[in-house]
C-alpha cells in the first residue's frame, strides 16, 4: 500500500515537471494512465493557468471519473462550462449517488435537461434518489442493489448471480427481501459461498442488523458504519421498503468532509475551498469574516480603552496584557476543540453535559493556579513589584476559568440554535480577550488607583 502511494506521487511530480517544461506531449501520455483519483489530485493541486490545460488532455470517457473526485468548487467550475448534453454524455457511467452530487451542483433547468435526455428506469432511480437531502442517508444511498428471497437455495442465488455481467462494488452482503421488496436480512457472500448449496437463504441469512432509515443524518450514518466495521448497509424508507444501500466509500466522504468543514469553519472559511483559487475570489471569500472579527477586536480595544489612565500610570500593565489575553485564547481553543470533537462523534449528549462542564471549570481551575504561580514570580521579579505579580496571577484564575466556561458551553449553545459549532473559535477568542483585559485591567485599577 505504501509502496503503491509513492510510485503514484513520484508519477505526479513527474507528470507535474513536464507540464512545467512545456512538453504537452509527454503530460498528455501521462496524465491518461493515471487512475481518475490521480487526475483530480494533479487539477486540484495546479495553478489555473495550468487546469484548463490539463483538464483539456483528459480523455472523453474519463472525464466523468475525474469530476467525480474532484472538490465542490472546482467541479462546479468546470461542470458551468458544459452543457446537459455534455454532462449527460460524460456522468452515464456514474453510479446514483455519485451523479447526484453533480447534478445537484448544477442549475435547475439543466438538472431538468440531463434527466429529460436519461430513460425512463435510470431517471426514476436518480429523482427518488434527489428527494432526500444530501447530507441524509437517502442522499447517500445507491440504488444499484442485488435482492434474494428467502425460499431460495444458494444453487439457485449462486446461479442468478452468474447472470450478471458483475456485481455492484462493495457488495458484501445480499439483500433479502420479500414480495413487497420490504427488507427482511442480509446474506453474507462468504456465507453463500462456502455453504451447502442446498441450503435456502431463510436459514442463513443475518435477521438482527437493522436497516437504516432514509432520513437519518448523514453524521449518524458515519457513526454506525465506524462503530460496526461495515462496508455496506441498506437503506429503507418509513414502511420498511428497500430504496437502496450505502457503503464504506460514501460514509468515507461523509467523514473528510465533516473534518474539512470543522476545521474551515473555525476560520470562517467555506468547507469546498479550493486551495488555488484567484486573487480576487478568495479575497471575497475571507472579507466577510475578516469584518466580523474587526468588530470583536473593536470591543476588546474598547475594554481597554476605559482603563487608559491606569495603563499611563502603570506602564508594566502594557506589556503584560497579551499574556492575559493568549493564556485564555489557547485554554478557550483547547476546550473548543474537545467539545465539536465530542460532539462530531456523539459522545456528547444531555446526559453528560453537566459533567464535561464541570470538568473543564475543574482543568481551566489547575492550570490556572499551576501558571498564575509562574507568571507571577516572573512578573513580579521582571518590575520589581510583587503586587502585580499578584494581580496577573487572579486575572489568569479568572480568564482561564471564564475560557473553560465559553469554550465549554457556547458549542451546545450554538448546537440548540441549529447553528455550527465549529462557528464558536472566533467568538471564544473574543470573550477570552474582553475577560482577560477586564480582569487584569479591572484589579488593576482597583490596586493603583
Amino acid at each position: 500500500m505504501a509502496q503503491g502511494s509513492t510510485t503514484s506521487q513520484a508519477r505526479l511530480e513527474r507528470l507535474s515537471q513536464a507540464l512545467g517544461s512545456g512538453t504537452f506531449a509527454d503530460v498528455r501520455r501521462m496524465l491518461n494512465g493515471l487512475p481518475a483519483a490521480d487526475v483530480a489530485h494533479l487539477l486540484e493541486s495546479s495553478p489555473p493557468k495550468f487546469r484548463h490545460i490539463l483538464w483539456q488532455m483528459v480523455e472523453q470517457e474519463d472525464e466523468g471519473d475525474v469530476i467525480n473526485e474532484l472538490g465542490d468548487e472546482l467541479r462546479l467550475h468546470f461542470l458551468s462550462d458544459m452543457n446537459a448534453a455534455e454532462v449527460a454524455q460524460i456522468t452515464e457511467h456514474l453510479q446514483d449517488d455519485d451523479l447526484v452530487d453533480i447534478l445537484q451542483q448544477l442549475p435547475d433547468r439543466v438538472t431538468r435537461e440531463v434527466l429529460d435526455s436519461m430513460d425512463h428506469r435510470d431517471r426514476a432511480r436518480l429523482e427518488q434518489v434527489m428527494t432526500y437531502p444530501d447530507d441524509t442517508a437517502g442522499g447517500l444511498m445507491s440504488t444499484d442493489t442485488i435482492t434474494i428471497r428467502p425460499p431460495l437455495t444458494f444453487d439457485v442465488v449462486l446461479r442468478y448471480l452468474r447472470r450478471h455481467a458483475e456485481i455492484p462494488p462493495m457488495t458484501d452482503n445480499l439483500i433479502v427481501v420479500n414480495r413487497n421488496d420490504q427488507f427482511i436480512g442480509l446474506l453474507p457472500l462468504n456465507t453463500l459461498l462456502v455453504s451447502d448449496p442446498s441450503s435456502t437463504v431463510r436459514e442463513r441469512m443475518i435477521t438482527d442488523i437493522p436497516p437504516i432509515p432514509a432520513d437519518m443524518p448523514d453524521d449518524e450514518v458515519a457513526r454506525l458504519f465506524e462503530r460496526n466495521d461495515w462496508v455496506s448497509a441498506p437503506v429503507v424508507d418509513q414502511q420498511g421498503r428497500l430504496l437502496g444501500r450505502i457503503t464504506i466509500d460514501d460514509v468515507v466522504d461523509v467523514i473528510r468532509e465533516d473534518a474539512d468543514h470543522s476545521l474551515t469553519s473555525m476560520a470562517g472559511l467555506a468547507e469546498d475551498l479550493d486551495t488555488f483559487a484567484p486573487v480576487f475570489y478568495t479575497a471575497s471569500r475571507r472579507a466577510l469574516w475578516l469584518g466580523i472579527n474587526l468588530l470583536t477586536a473593536f470591543l476588546a480595544a474598547s475594554v481597554i480603552n476605559l482603563f487608559q489612565d491606569t495603563i499611563e500610570k502603570v506602564v508594566a500593565l502594557a506589556v503584560l496584557m497579551p499574556i492575559v489575553a493568549s493564556m485564555g485564547g489557547i485554554a478557550g481553543t483547547q476546550t473548543l476543540t474537545v467539545m465539536v470533537r465530542g460532539m462530531a462523534l456523539g459522545h456528547v449528549g444531555k446526559h453528560n453535559e453537566s459533567w464535561l462542564i464541570n470538568r473543564e471549570l475543574a482543568v481551566g481551575l489547575l492550570n490556572g493556579i499551576l501558571w498564575a504561580a509562574v507568571v507571577a514570580v516572573a512578573a513580579s521579579l521582571w518590575f520589581d513589584d510583587w503586587n502585580i505579580g499578584l494581580i496577573i496571577a487572579a486575572a489568569m484564575i479568572i480568564s482561564l476559568l471564564a475560557a473553560a466556561l465559553t469554550g465549554a458551553t457556547l458549542p451546545l449553545l450554538l448546537k440548540r440554535m441549529k447553528i455550527d459549532p465549529a462557528l464558536a473559535g472566533g467568538v471564544v477568542l473574543t470573550v477570552t480577550d474582553v475577560v482577560g483585559f477586564l480582569s487584569f485591567l479591572g484589579l488593576a485599577t482597583w490596586f493603583y488607583v
